[in-house]
């Protein structure tokens, strides 16, 4: 009995632990719909009935058709989730392709529901993330095509293209819809603004230049 007692409270904790993470689905898919009159609602989409679920709903054409990278940062990310392959409802992954021009950025950015592991293709990309307060430390490389770099879940995280040649990136991500944060852009494109004497205080800038950062992103 002991013994099933604290293989029990084991289990009961790894369960909490999980519950962070997309939840396991309990049947064999959920292909996504939108008209909840044909199917039920199940973690954030109706699920459609089985008997209609067809290949197409697993998949996704165009990821080897670079993006567009004439843009103020120079790159693209090109996202496959759950709205893109509707059967990923449930399965917790979805992918990107990101194409950086010469000295492109992804710029520094978050996803709140998951962890991301970036592959380099061709090019050569200087990646990194920023670990939580109160140490925030940098953790950085240098990757090649074919090297690897993981982005742990939640964390602020970038890469730059080092090279004079265009960098191409897959990436993996733990969740069947990520999400991203731009720090940039949630910061200073807010809608509505975030007041400006009040950012020009949390950043330990002249207002100006914090109304002149919200201009380029939207405001003012």
């Amino acid at each position: 009995m002991k013994i099933f007692l604290s293989a029990f409270v084991l289990l009961a904790l790894a369960s909490s632990f999980a519950s962070a993470f997309d939840p396991s689905p309990l049947q064999d898919f959920c292909v996504a719909i939108d008209d909840y009159r044909n199917g039920v609602f199940v973690n954030g989409k109706f699920c459609k009935d089985p008997m209609l679920v067809r290949a197409e709903d697993f998949f996704f054409t165009g990821l080897n058709i670079p993006g567009n990278t004439n843009n103020p940062v120079g790159s693209n990310v090109t996202t496959v989730n759950v709205e893109q392959i509707p059967g990923l409802n449930t399965l917790g992954i979805s992918a990107v392709r990101i194409d950086y021009a010469p000295f492109g950025q992804n710029p520094p950015h978050t996803h709140p529901r998951a962890t991301e592991i970036l592959i380099a293709l061709e090019g050569t990309l200087l990646v990194g993330f920023v670990t939580s307060n109160p140490d925030n430390k940098l953790f950085t490389k240098v990757l090649n095509k074919g090297d690897v770099f993981v982005f742990p879940i939640g964390l602020i995280h970038f890469q730059f293209n080092i090279g004079r040649i265009n960098a191409v990136a897959f990436a993996g991500l733990s969740s069947q819809n990520p999400g991203v944060i731009t720090i940039a852009n949630a910061v200073f494109g807010s809608d509505p603004p975030i007041n400006p004497d009040f950012l020009a205080r949390a950043f330990q800038l002249d207002v100006n230049v914090v109304k002149y950062l919200q201009s380029k992103f939207g405001h003012y």
